[in-house]
């Protein structure tokens, strides 16, 4: 009873304390109410009744136009910028914080001159403004806003930021944007235990990275680093200061929880990926490729003072035929590296067949596999812990990593990574060099023909909704070189024993002049004749450059002018052809469209820009295409075109 009635009088004293700090706390919250009604009265009497941000003008994201009334504004974006504000926020569900960011972003995009879609920089204010479109979609939710950064203000008191939303039914219940501005500054604050947990998750995935940075990472887990910052964005990470302990740990859990979601995506992708290279079929189809198999061999075979005696890693060995050429050629120990758990047995045996397996690959005894070729299977970002391969040990890297448009596939990474770990200072990499070309096709290049005489029946119709499906996907297919109609112009070249990861993504300028006598049938009428171009097909040479293949340099070429490979080339088609000439046309006075039968351009400028996508081993291509005009002065644009390659 006696302790009953001690906790009966400290929980009455207890209460009588709680009761008297209320009537402080009561006490200071009526002091401040004064002192806020005071500093509002204030502020009523310096700066008027209603005349704040939400009534001063405000300024077009894109140009210099100035709207009181954010709707009118959008409405402007919408039709002279093609931003659809509203569209774009229901499309991609984005909350106020979403659309905070979004107008920051695009206002500091517009400041750097570049494209807030497709983020291609212009070399004026007016390029950008002829170069903005519309923006059909952003893969695998992947925004490029989705940054804190994007919480501050781009420009100081911006009252679109306190506007946008005003007219929208809806809202949360008294949460306006003054809130979310104060809400901004604590934003900033990321707790350390979170920062640990995203570190010890980053460090539980394999990827080709240096100084463990996720956004230099060409092989890294994409999708993991875009659901990373999306949850950081959303609040995962930076909970505040004021947050429980338990939010925390729920936080932590959502965030390995998303990112162990977006690993295993990338590892079904990659399992796909090396799985479709078990199939033997496309073996064949790439050894049977005399272009290309015979250019390796030469490299490989032809020039014994590289290979003789050398230390070689063949990156993704498939069958191992290049391994099997390097030992040939006199290599001491060739490391065969092949994901596919299928193709690593298959080179094995292989090479064991053939008598070169080394017992490092077999587990056999020495006196059974006493060859130079060891078959690891595994991922070569995946090598870091095998203790028989040192760092710095390899003399010459070897690789047939091309995919179509050199880049698609994004195998090209791996060999970066090899050369970083693993190379030699002064190693050799071969090929050692890529390049990629591009020129402009006529007619021939296209489906036209075909349908126009199907067994003397005429079905251009078909023809003519083929080559408008072309201008949305990029086509993989062979052009005559008879078909190409302008000069050709070098779009991008790699130096692979200095390139960086991040070079893969590049935009390029070219200017192509028609080339006349693809043109025209009788060469004496190069004045006055004219002929379409439809679009832009690219190509690729990779080089055994004397650098290394000093006995027998080679090249590797994808050209329409030589022998047809299994790449092909890729074709970007143009939604309209583009008429090219020379001189006075014969029927027309120059003063129609340029680029047209009434003006024919004398050259085409063309933009390209090759960036690997969202979606893991893919690229995305967009075009840019002006035609000028025979004086110089005169030309014509096209929106951009958007090419996905998956």
């Amino acid at each position: 009873m006696a302790r009953d009635y001690k906790q009966e009088e400290n929980g009455v004293v207890a209460l009588r304390k709680e009761r008297q700090e209320d009537d402080i706390d009561l006490d200071q919250d009526e002091e401040e109410d004064e002192e806020d009604q005071q500093n509002w009265e204030d502020w009523n009497e310096e700066d008027g009744d209603d005349e704040n941000v939400y009534d001063t003008e405000m300024l077009c994201l894109f140009c210099d136009s100035l709207y009181t009334c954010s709707n009118l504004l959008f409405q402007h974006c919408a039709s002279a910028h093609h931003f659809d504000f509203n569209a774009v926020k229901k499309i991609l569900s984005l909350d106020f914080y979403g659309c905070f960011k979004l107008i920051n972003y695009i206002r500091f995009q517009v400041s750097e001159k570049t494209c807030w879609g497709c983020r291609i920089t212009c070399e004026s204010k007016q390029e950008l403004q002829h170069h903005l479109h519309e923006v059909a979609s952003f893969e695998n939710n992947k925004l490029p806003w989705d940054d804190d950064k994007y919480l501050t203000p781009f420009m100081e008191e911006d009252p679109l930021l306190y506007s946008f939303g005003d007219d929208e039914e809806g809202e949360d219940d008294g949460y306006m944007p003054e809130k979310i501005l104060r809400d901004v500054g604590s934003s900033e604050k990321v707790s350390n235990d979170d920062n640990c947990a995203i570190e010890q998750f980053s460090s539980k995935i394999k990827s080709p990275l240096e100084n463990g940075e996720w956004s230099s990472s060409p092989e890294s887990d994409i999708k993991t680093a875009n659901l990373l910052e999306k949850s950081t964005c959303n609040g995962f990470v930076g909970v505040g200061e004021g947050a429980s302990s338990h939010q925390k740990v729920k936080d932590k859990q959502l965030i390995i929880s998303s990112a162990e979601v977006a690993a295993n995506e990338i590892k079904d992708i990659n399992k796909n990926y090396f799985g479709s290279y078990s199939s033997f079929g496309i073996h064949r189809e790439m050894i049977s490729d005399k272009v290309r198999t015979d250019a390796y061999r030469r490299a490989i075979l032809e020039n014994p003072s590289l290979l003789k005696g050398a230390v070689v890693m063949d990156v993704g060995c498939g069958t191992g035929i290049l391994s099997l050429f390097a030992a040939q050629a006199g290599a001491s120990r060739v490391i065969a590296v092949e994901a596919s758990k299928k193709m690593a047995s298959v080179a094995a045996q292989v090479a064991k067949d053939n008598g070169l397996l080394s017992s490092e690959s077999s587990g056999e005894a020495k006196h059974h596999c006493t060859g130079k070729i060891e078959v690891v299977q595994a991922m070569v970002e995946e090598l870091e812990n095998a203790k028989h391969i040192k760092p710095q040990s390899v003399d010459v890297l070897l690789s047939e990593w091309m995919g179509y448009c050199l880049l698609y596939e994004s195998m090209l990474s791996s060999v970066l990574y090899a050369r970083d770990k693993w190379l030699k200072p002064g190693g050799a990499i071969l090929p050692d060099t890529a390049t990629i070309f591009v020129a402009g096709f006529g007619r021939g290049g296209t489906s036209l023909p075909f349908w126009e005489n199907v067994y003397g029946f005429n079905m251009s119709c078909i023809g003519k909704e083929v080559v408008e499906d072309a201008a949305q996907l990029p086509l993989v297919d062979t052009i005559d070189g008879c078909d190409i109609v302008t000069e050709t112009q070098v779009l991008q070249s790699f130096d692979l024993m200095t390139m960086k990861h991040q070079e893969m993504d590049f935009t390029a300028k070219v200017e192509l002049a028609p080339k006349f006598d693809a043109l025209v049938d009788d060469p004496a009428e190069l004045s006055s004749k004219m002929g379409k171009c439809h679009g832009l097909v690219l190509w690729f040479e990779t080089g055994f450059t004397k650098r290394f293949c000093r006995e027998m340099p080679t090249i590797l070429s994808t050209s329409p002018n030589t022998p047809k490979t299994h790449w092909s080339q890729t074709i970007l088609t143009f939604k309209e052809p583009i008429t090219m000439g020379k001189g006075k046309q014969v029927g027309s006075d120059g003063s129609g469209a340029v680029g047209s039968d009434a003006c024919p351009a004398a050259r085409i400028q063309s933009r390209i820009s090759i960036v690997r996508a969202a979606q893991h081993r893919s690229i995305d291509i967009s075009m840019e295409i002006s035609a000028i005009g025979p004086d110089g002065r005169r030309r014509r644009s096209w929106p951009v075109q958007m090419f996905k390659m998956e």
